[in-house]
């Protein structure tokens, strides 16, 4: 199921041959109609939530009863219309999709990811070929990451809005996870016990002028800031493997980056950004060319996901 985020009220639905169904008011109808429900809003709404943070918080049971009520909704219902004659089958192209994001839900991101990024990253810095196990070295020198802290994520056929204090903005295209439970020391081999669906982010990085490094600790400003984050269009459950899926991105048109899931060691990006293939120019930084500019369209694509398509603006004063 693709579950989505849609409309003014933000309610949760799912794609279903170019439409999102509402869920819950699926729900109520299938509960009144078919099992007799004296109270079928009020019950829908507690076994499958309009509300994505407390979809997710109700466990596979919920994804249970979404199913039977989308295939009672698309196979047996006599109409397509709620109980209060209210619409439950939307065109996709007619109604606003929202960042899934649960509740403001934070978002983590892991750096030194996918070797081929991290070598061609530090083979630029050093200004030479990199030589060496890319994968072994990241691992020996353990993991990183930041937090993405933007209040405003940006949704499917977003906008970017190009920061000021920026010469160099880069694309990095990335498969995310959303986690379904609270999980402590977790290892490896429980991964799919908390995992509630997958989909796709656009980390949006300021390239230069660098952050100044200041000991171990900093904000993460290129990482931070109005609309560096988007994401969508939908979370995959139970219809993508994060371990194994793939990913495109594109720029006007061109793709840049094209990778699997498989080959990363945390999560991430891989090559292809405009940072790793980017000559160096006499001065030490990188050509613009490849950098994002305002008027410039990205798509990322995955196939078990969808298409999270996003324009770059320039801010208005």
């Amino acid at each position: 199921m693709k579950i989505v985020v849609f409309g003014p009220d933000k309610r949760t639905g799912a794609l279903h041959d170019g439409n999102v169904v509402d869920l819950s008011y699926a729900c109520a109808k299938y509960l009144c109609e078919r099992e007799g429900e004296p109270g079928p809003l009020a019950m829908a709404e507690a076994l499958v939530p309009s509300d994505l943070a407390r979809l997710i918080e109700a466990g596979p049971r919920a994804l249970e009863h979404a199913q039977r009520a989308l295939d009672y909704l698309v196979r047996e219902a006599q109409d397509k219309l709620g109980l209060r004659g209210e619409t439950l089958v939307y065109p996709t192209a007619n109604v606003r999709l929202h960042a899934p994001r649960p509740n403001n839900a934070r978002i983590a991101c892991a750096g030194g990811n996918f070797a081929d990024h991290a070598a061609a990253m530090a083979a630029k810095m050093r200004g030479r070929p990199y030589e060496g196990d890319a994968y072994q070295e990241i691992r020996k020198a353990g993991f990183w990451g930041f937090w993405k802290l933007g209040r405003e994520i940006v949704g499917p056929d977003g906008e970017l809005v190009y920061p000021e204090r920026c010469n160099r903005l880069d694309y990095e295209g990335e498969i995310a996870i959303v986690l379904g439970k609270r999980g402590v020391d977790l290892k490896a081999g429980q991964l799919r016990d908390y995992v509630w669906g997958v989909t796709m982010l656009a980390d949006w990085s300021i390239r230069a002028p660098q952050e100044r490094a200041s000991g171990v600790f900093n904000f993460a400003f290129p990482k931070n800031f109005d609309t560096s984050c988007s994401l969508g269009p939908c979370i995959a459950v139970g219809e993508a493997d994060p371990t194994n899926a793939d990913l495109e991105t594109s720029v006007n048109g061109e793709r840049r980056q094209r990778f699997n899931t498989r080959d990363m060691i945390s999560g991430g990006t891989a090559a292809g950004t405009a940072a790793d293939s980017s000559e160096l120019l006499p001065d030490g930084s990188s050509a613009p060319e490849r950098f994002l500019k305002p008027g410039d369209r990205v798509e990322m694509n995955s196939p078990s996901i969808g298409a999270l398509r996003t324009r770059v603006l320039a801010k208005k004063r």
